[in-house]
């Protein structure tokens, strides 16, 4: 199963963001606030959402390809694909990604948003290779945003250097903003990652030792910890950073390696390693994945978090019911 754009969103459909954009710049905002929302945040204690923030930190490549997520009209065909999936609860991007699905949703994708989750990444400030990189600030949207939008919730990046001063800024900011969401009722997902310096930039520790000590720092930040769930990455003796906290975990992605089995394997890895690891929040690994459809591995994953497949039958398990699927519509 291949990917065209085109099929997800015409050039005319993509065309007509741009128009609507100019005619009806308030077109976003009353999607967001008349669009079907869930009641709860997750309906089995568990989530698969997409992660789509990737431009707005200046990383664009895929592959050997330093511009593959530059191009805008290929990126969102590419979420909104992965958005029809029934094991897909929502997305995490910033604002301008956001207000580009629910002004499709309206105009020529009806549908494809209902019953999903919508959340905001607070996005940083800290750009690769920027002299500033570990003063990282939030530069997206507020957490007053997130609530006058009546999104789903709100995603903040920490990455702590113990050789960098300015990391402690990054801190009391994420901390700032968790204490701002609670008051607003709007969930937090943070993704606290232990990095060090090398030659090629900042690079995550990932060991179970270093994930498990910043977790215990992540749990405590903000005035609550009752709306906070955790986004880490993978990591052999993952049941030692799961042991490390009693909130919700999400595993994170990565580069994408075109082909997704090694990632699937991971998902599954981390959800057998504590009762607290509950879903996944990916973004290039299922976007991308080498000559696969991006719904396919997005239920695949999906069918991993939220029904128990193993690693090795997920991917075609997924496309064995996208087929039935699509017979079924084309029976109709």
């Amino acid at each position: 199963m291949g990917f065209r754009a085109s099929d997800c969103v015409s050039e005319a459909l993509f065309a007509r963001l741009t128009e609507i954009r100019v005619s009806d710049p308030e077109c976003a905002l009353r999607a967001a606030g008349s669009r079907e929302r869930r009641i709860k945040l997750t309906l089995d204690g568990k989530l698969n959402i997409l992660a789509a923030d990737h431009p707005a930190r200046r990383v664009t490549g895929v592959g050997g390809n330093s511009l593959g997520m530059a191009d805008r009209h290929d990126y969102l065909a590419r979420i909104v694909r992965v958005l029809m999936g029934g094991s897909v609860d929502g997305v995490m991007a910033t604002m301008d990604i956001i207000e580009d699905l629910l002004i499709l949703d309206v105009s020529g994708r009806d549908g494809f948003l209902k019953d999903k989750l919508l959340i905001a990444s607070l996005n940083r400030g800290g750009l690769a290779g920027s002299s500033w990189e570990m003063n990282d600030p939030m530069t997206g949207a507020t957490p007053a945003a997130c609530a006058n939008w009546k999104l789903d919730g709100a995603k903040i990046l920490m990455r702590i250097c113990d050789d960098e001063p300015d990391s402690l800024k990054t801190m009391m900011a994420s901390a700032a903003a968790i204490t701002d969401l609670n008051a607003l009722g709007v969930p937090t997902f943070l993704e606290p990652l232990p990095v060090v310096k090398s030659e090629k930039g900042y690079k995550v520790i990932k060991n179970a030792e270093a994930l498990a000590k910043i977790v215990g720092v992540a749990s405590a930040l903000g005035d609550s910890s009752r709306l906070l769930w955790l986004k880490l990455p993978y990591c052999e003796n993952y049941e030692v950073v799961a042991r490390a906290t009693t909130l919700p975990i999400l595993l994170l992605g990565g580069e994408s390696a075109g082909d997704p089995t090694g990632y699937l394997r991971e998902v599954s890895a981390g959800m057998s390693a504590g009762t607290n690891v509950r879903g996944a929040l990916v973004g290039r690994n299922v976007l991308y994945p080498g000559d696969d459809d991006p719904l396919a591995v997005a239920e695949a994953v999906g069918g991993i978090v939220h029904h128990g497949w193993q690693a090795e039958q997920a991917l075609a398990l997924a496309k064995d019911v996208m087929r039935k699927k699509e017979s079924e519509l084309q029976a109709r």
